[in-house]
């Protein structure tokens, strides 16, 4: 009994101590999960030849992965920049002459590398509550989008994909366990990741989308 209320003494102190470890800097690592879509107010319609070709809307989220380092600087006020490798996309759906094509739609899968700068405070001392800009860098293209458009369109036709860099947004809310921190936020996008232009002899067109997601992270501060 006695080794037992020993035991139980020494597990209460040391969860004492982790729960109260809140210095004033944090440095740790993050990882979780995206659930990303890719969405906007127009839809792109081409013809080639005597066929008509949409890409439109799909409200499916697509899953990735998000991960990297976050830095915290304060206590009930704070500044949390981070660095994180994010897997984000979303679907379009694809008509031909207002059917369909057999896959139903267009996967789209970005790789970017993502630096949100939170400013945020404490509503208790587990809570927190955090805001802030993002910059979102594009590492790898897709190339499903580029396969579908050249299905759909001639050798006479040119295809541009824009904007590499984007800008956007962060808010959400954290919780604190010791060293370990649960994040859970929203993310939106000021201007387009996904920028076409095409044109031919007969058609000029524009499709332009932006990003949303939620995301979660699990965190670990090292020091």
């Amino acid at each position: 009994m006695k080794k037992l209320m020993i035991t139980l003494c020494v597990m209460t102190l040391s969860y004492t101590a982790s729960a109260q470890y809140n210095p004033g800097f944090r440095f740790g690592l993050k990882a979780g999960a995206n659930l990303s879509n890719i969405n906007g107010s127009n839809d792109l319609s081409l013809n080639s030849g005597n066929t008509a070709f949409n890409f439109q809307d799909n409200s499916n989220r697509s899953l990735g992965f998000a991960g990297g380092v976050f830095f915290r600087f304060g206590r009930a006020l704070y500044i949390q920049p981070e660095i994180l490798l994010s897997q984000k996309g979303g679907q379009f759906n694809m008509y031909k002459d207002g059917v369909k094509n057999e896959d139903g739609k267009v996967d789209l899968r970005f790789s970017n590398l993502d630096v949100p700068v939170l400013f945020g405070f404490r509503i208790a001392r587990f809570f927190r509550v955090n805001a802030g800009p993002m910059a979102s860098m594009k590492l790898s293209p897709n190339g499903k989008i580029k396969d579908s458009f050249e299905d759909v369109t001639d050798e006479n036709g040119s295809v541009t994909f824009q904007n590499r860099l984007s800008f956007g947004y962060q808010a959400g809310v954290g919780l604190d366990f010791g060293r370990l921190s649960l994040d859970v936020r929203y993310e939106g996008n000021l201007n387009e990741i996904v920028k076409v232009n095409y044109n031919n002899a007969t058609t000029a067109a524009q499709f332009g989308k932006k990003g949303n997601l939620f995301q979660a992270t699990l965190g670990l501060a090292i020091f």
